[in-house]
């Protein structure tokens, strides 16, 4: 009986939670110029004139980054893979995330089942400093996408950051794709500033519960901008908007000066950062001026910025959390890399425990009265799910394992 309802309970969490991934654009020039805003190229035989071809010297990345991810624990360094933001891809794979990379040949769809990187196929689409306007059907997907249940990261750069000459900057191309869509005009409520600054701010709202300040990787304290941008929000076009870092001189509570952002839009969500500085780790492209903003600059508070950001991105509008009050109460506590299972009363259940890729980590009857640990090795999102002894739904879970023994 209980090998059984293990398969059945293996095969209902495979198919509710799928596997997670996570698309890296290429598609707009993110290598042009002194940018290389990818998580690994194999090659470097990319021109832009203004549009990317074969025949120059600029990363051209590839879909698959190589080495295999699969290679991957929890001490592998950004230089695993070569791109001026690997560090990101590496570490969300270190968190449970499959990643890909869009090439720049590469179509951004989304509901076309014949594209096999549409955006239907990923939780979180990344687009950092694009240098190429969004075409009318590219921005319908988009918006669409997270309409749907996508999580869209923005990352912009300062006014006149046109790296490849088609005379178009990220502040340009990214509110052209708010404004100009044949969904919503101005569906997030952010507007990106045309301006130039370089900055190190302090300046962040007292909000203690909030998922970008003070998520699984750690509470944020101060944030460094090399040639950025700020925001402006609009809240009469979407109530949700809420800013986390502003710049210097600015009202923490208001609408302006607004470094990094985030808002819900249908049943997704969105993050707008306005440097591509604190993503850049300082490795890629040798033939481009890169610098570590990941860690080294503002003391690790990039990454967890970042990283904050990314995985509250990937959480389900209303994902699901123990709830400690619910009859029957077998309690879940999570402990660093342990997690505490108890049970309160003369009923024994099922525990079943998947990574956020839907693979089994654990299956595990808890008898009546009984107290378990279980101790897991790799770092990343996991998820619980508890059924009774008939196989009935009881209660789920979500947790994070960031610090290892």
């Amino acid at each position: 009986m209980k090998h059984i309802l293990t398969i059945l309970l293996f095969t209902y969490l495979a198919t509710a939670l799928g596997q997670t991934k996570i698309l890296f654009d290429a598609s707009k020039a993110e290598t042009a110029g002194n940018a290389d805003w990818v998580i690994d190229a194999d090659k470097f035989n990319l021109d832009y004139n203004p549009y990317p071809e074969p025949g120059g010297n600029e990363a051209n990345a590839q879909k698959i980054p190589t080495p295999s991810q699969s290679g991957i624990t929890s001490s592998t360094g950004q230089n695993y893979w070569k791109g001026g933001i690997s560090a990101w891809g590496i570490d969300a794979v270190q968190s449970g995330f499959q990643v890909e990379t869009l090439p720049y040949n590469g179509k951004i769809t989304y509901g076309n089942s014949s594209n096999p990187q549409d955006l239907s196929n990923y939780k979180v689409f990344v687009v950092c400093e694009p240098n190429i306007l969004f075409t009318n059907s590219e921005k319908t997907a988009i918006i669409r996408f997270v309409k749907n249940g996508g999580g869209l990261f923005m990352v912009s750069d300062h006014d006149n950051s046109d790296r490849n000459g088609d005379g178009h900057d990220s502040p340009e191309i990214w509110n052209d794709l708010m404004r100009n869509n044949s969904v919503e005009s101005n569906p997030f409520g952010i507007t990106f500033d045309y301006e130039f600054f370089t900055e190190t701010t302090r300046n962040i709202p007292n909000q203690p519960n909030d998922p970008l300040l003070h998520g699984t990787y750690g509470n944020v304290t101060s944030v460094e901008f090399y040639g950025g941008t700020s925001m402006t929000l609009n809240r009469s076009d979407n109530l949700s908007v809420n800013a986390v870092i502003y710049r210097e001189g600015f009202s923490n509570s208001g609408t302006k000066g607004v470094m990094c952002a985030y808002a819900t839009f249908g049943q997704g969500k969105v993050v707008a950062l306005g440097d591509s500085s604190p993503a850049d780790d300082g490795t890629g492209d040798s033939g481009d001026r890169l610098y570590d903003g990941w860690i080294e600059d503002a003391n690790g508070n990039h990454e967890r910025l970042i990283m904050n950001a990314t995985l509250w991105l990937a959480e389900e509008n209303a994902s699901f959390v123990d709830n400690q009050n619910s009859k029957p109460r077998p309690r879940v506590i999570v402990r660093q890399n342990t997690l505490t299972v108890k049970s309160d009363n003369d009923m024994s259940f099922y525990l079943m425990i998947t990574n956020i890729s839907g693979q089994n980590v654990c299956s595990k009857q808890i008898e009546a009265n009984q107290i378990i640990n279980l101790y897991l090795r790799k770092k990343g999102i996991y998820f619980y799910r508890i059924f009774n002894e008939k196989g009935l739904f009881m209660k789920s879970g979500k947790f994070l394992f960031n610090k290892l023994v």
